[in-house]
């Protein structure tokens, strides 16, 4: 996160005395990415933040894989993955490389006895059913409809849900993600001409400061293993801190797109960036003014990178027979484009209501068994003229 933020009470310079009303000290952390390089946040603890009572055999979730190398367009029918009352249990990895993981998950509880902790990877969490909040150590956010919630890897967390009816859309970065460069001065600042601005980002807002001993149990991620650690003390003992790695909620329908005379290419829509992959928010928006502009996208070759189409809401313009929840692949090494009949629709048309979120990555993706249980696999042929079908 490129700005500075604070919460709760810290001391006036870093790594100096800060006591407690009683005399005792509170316990500083320096919490942190790329070593020493990459953003950190100073904490303070009413406990030593290492103590540990024990650590159980890790299991493995490492998602098994169906399709190892994949030139097939995929449409994976998202709400048809079946509900779970866990958080960590309803997630499914549906596709998945060395940089990135993107689950659905569709939990029908409250995060209840444990914390959890994902040591390896940054975790973006689209919100597209349900409301709640997310409970971290470095403060708490509301969410609903439409968040994005960018949770740094290290972050301890429980999510709150307000009801059974959940469905999310999650993207697991081996990187740090980012909002895109472009969009940033030099200081960090967000430009006149990104789609958005710091105003529109929600930063946490409440502490929860535990002061308790005891037995806490901590599901912690680590090279695609959960690893059950019992903490000593509560996990949410943060007095106060600050700094630039926190959590942070971004609304999908707080993105202002960028439209044109004629269509204007993916990057436009970019909300997130990785050194690895990107994401893409399309939105409700005018569609190209030039009089004779065609607003359905162009036929275009994937050469370099997978795109991953999660469909939110809305009309879908340049698709045929989606649906909410659907996630559409289509794979490096193939071109793909509007479906049959999709260009000739958008002639004339003024505006779309489409919501989706894209995600492209630079390396393949691979299909997981998860994702297969709700794949489509005629999908790819939905291209073909009535002739040739």
């Amino acid at each position: 996160m490129p700005f500075y933020h604070k919460l709760g009470k810290i001391p006036p310079k870093r790594h100096t005395i800060f006591k407690k009303p009683n005399g005792d000290l509170y316990y500083e952390q320096l919490f942190g990415t790329i070593g020493f390089d990459g953003m950190s946040t100073n904490l303070y603890h009413e406990h030593r933040p290492t103590q540990i009572k024990s650590v159980k055999d890790p299991y493995s979730i490492k998602p098994k894989i169906a399709v190892e190398n994949n030139i097939k367009s995929y449409r994976f029918r998202g709400f048809q993955t079946v509900p779970a009352p866990d958080f960590l249990e309803s997630r499914k990895v549906v596709l998945t490389n060395s940089d990135c993981s993107i689950a659905l998950a569709a939990p029908q509880e409250s995060m209840g006895d444990y914390f959890y902790k994902n040591s390896d990877e940054d975790e973006l969490l689209f919100i597209h059913k349900g409301t709640g909040k997310l409970r971290t150590h470095l403060g708490n956010l509301d969410f609903k409809y439409g968040d994005y919630l960018l949770i740094p890897r290290g972050t301890i967390y429980k999510i709150d849900f307000d009801d059974e009816d959940n469905r999310l859309f999650i993207v697991e970065s081996n990187r740090p993600i980012y909002t895109p460069k472009r969009y940033r001065n030099h200081f960090g600042q967000l430009l006149e001409h990104s789609p958005f601005c710091e105003r529109d980002i929600r930063r946490p807002y409440e502490l929860e400061t535990n002061d308790e001993k005891g037995e806490f149990l901590m599901k912690i991620k680590k090279q695609g293993e959960i690893f059950d650690v019992t903490y000593a003390t509560h996990p949410f003992d943060v007095v106060g801190y600050d700094g630039y790695n926190y959590p942070y909620a971004f609304s999908i329908h707080d993105f202002e797109p960028i439209t044109g005379r004629i269509h204007q290419p993916p990057p436009v829509h970019q909300t997130f960036e990785t050194d690895a992959f990107v994401v893409c928010s399309f939105c409700p928006r005018l569609y190209d003014y030039h009089p004779e502009s065609i607003p359905a996208p162009y036929n275009h070759s994937n050469i370099d990178s997978d795109e991953v189409l999660y469909y939110v809401d809305g009309d879908f313009m340049s698709r045929n027979d989606i649906d909410a929840g659907h996630i559409s692949l289509h794979p490096s090494g193939i071109p793909h484009g509007p479906h049959p009949g999709a260009v000739e629709r958008s002639i004339g048309q003024t505006k779309t209501e489409e919501l989706a979120v894209m995600v492209d990555t630079f390396k393949p993706l691979k299909v997981t068994e998860e994702g297969m249980k709700i794949a489509d696999d005629t999908y790819h042929k939905s291209w073909l003229d009535e002739n040739h079908a």
